[in-house]
């Protein structure tokens, strides 16, 4: 009977974590500037999660509510004062830096930069 009732406290326990860390995400996106996002025209799941102590990794995923096409997203995360918020994402440091330079010349044939090639696909509607 004890460890029916410790189970159960630790699912209630992982659901808040969970609607808190998805209110989170949903926070820190209505919060960036210059994202054209309709949070109202998505569903927001945390497909998974791993909780440390005070942070916690997880995996959103993101459906258009009307059905189509989705993505997922990972997340970190922190708990600070009991509120968990989304941790700022760091620069790539020097892995990044060390990239080769974009090459000066286009190969042969290739279209000038800036046009489309002669023959285009119709755009999808």
């Amino acid at each position: 009977m004890a460890a029916a009732m410790l189970w159960m406290a630790g699912c209630a326990r992982d659901a808040n974590n969970k609607d808190a860390i998805r209110q989170a995400v949903i926070d820190h996106l209505s919060a960036r500037k210059g994202l054209d996002l309709n949070l109202s025209n998505l569903s927001l799941d945390v497909k998974a999660m791993n909780i440390r102590e005070n942070e916690a990794d997880v995996t959103m995923s993101f459906e258009p509510k009307g059905g189509g096409g989705g993505m997922t997203m990972q997340y970190s995360l922190e708990k600070k004062d009991g509120k968990w918020l989304v941790k700022k994402k760091q620069d790539f440091g020097p892995a990044h830096q060390q990239m080769a330079p974009p090459p000066s010349e286009l190969p042969p044939g290739h279209p000038p930069m800036g046009q489309p090639p002669a023959v285009h696909p119709p755009a999808a509607k």
